[in-house]
């Protein structure tokens, strides 16, 4: 019979022969991995080789991480609840159940359009899939609502504004440091918001609306927008393009029916957007 300290004398010498091992079957696994030979004479080498493979290891593992991100991305997003009266009979879209009440009856989502009863939205998942229509804006919104409207990983205008820079730009002089005209880049700007929505179906909204005016105001309208088109087809002599005419015409064609210079000022973009429509679309529009 052993005794408890021969015992465990022994166990130890087990556990150090089975851990040499284990080192030695890393240090044959690395090594070949790396096709270095290891002898026990370039056992030297073992500490600073590991140390050498560990970190091309890990580098491969965050490489191959990211790539999977890259292409398999999903970002939880809270709803963004707001109470509202719903017209007409509604069920919450979460329990299933009628919404009770004639006024604020329950809650809608404003990115997504979910209703649900105000006690069930404490329930409902980080799972709000923002829809375009509701989301019309590209800067100053919520970064998450924008990537996941879009169905993008990151902002969609960061990745054409450096398309642009890499494709044209990189050689300019004070490259991210010199500041652009404000107007420029307002209506920078305003081009992204507008492009949330599909072109065609603007067009096709525009058209819809002239359809509506008095025979006199169309065909008014429609001889003005030829005679438009027409200057800025000789805009190299005349220096006058669609956005320069859209400034001038905008707030002569339109104007706000509430006598308020701060809504006459919000609307100045609107009126400036829908001329440049007319001009540059002419030929479709009428």
């Amino acid at each position: 019979m052993f005794s408890q300290e021969l015992w465990l004398e022994n166990e130890k010498k087990c556990t150090v022969v089975r851990k040499s091992k284990q080192g030695r079957k890393c240090q044959e696994l690395l090594a070949v991995a790396l096709g270095v030979i290891v002898g026990v004479k370039g056992s030297w080498l073992w500490p600073p080789l590991k140390l050498f493979a560990c970190s091309q290891i890990s580098s491969l593992v965050r490489r191959a991480v990211l790539t999977h991100n890259d292409n398999h991305f999903n970002y939880d997003k809270t709803h963004k609840f707001k109470v509202h009266t719903f017209q007409g009979p509604h069920w919450c879209e979460y329990c299933a159940n009628f919404m009770c009440g004639l006024i604020a009856q329950g809650v809608r989502c404003s990115d997504c359009g979910l209703n649900v009863h105000k006690q069930c939205s404490k329930h409902v998942p980080n799972d709000c899939q923002p829809d375009l229509k509701r989301n019309k804006k590209v800067y100053c919104c919520d970064l998450t609502t924008l990537v996941k409207a879009h169905d993008t990983q990151r902002a969609m205008v960061v990745d054409i504004f450096i398309r642009e820079i890499e494709a044209r730009g990189l050689k300019a002089e004070g490259l991210y440091r010199v500041s652009g005209f404000t107007e420029h880049i307002e209506d920078v700007k305003m081009a992204f918001d507008r492009e949330i929505s599909n072109a065609d179906e603007r067009l096709e909204t525009v058209h819809e609306v002239l359809m509506l005016l008095p025979p006199a105001h169309y065909e008014t309208l429609r001889y003005l927008m030829i005679q438009l088109k027409k200057v800025t087809m000789n805009e190299k002599d005349n220096y006058m393009n669609a956005e320069n005419l859209e400034i001038m015409f905008g707030p002569t064609l339109m104007w706000s029916p509430e006598d308020s210079t701060l809504t006459t000022l919000h609307d100045m973009q609107y009126q400036k957007l829908i001329v440049q429509i007319l001009i540059e679309n002419e030929h479709v529009l009428f």
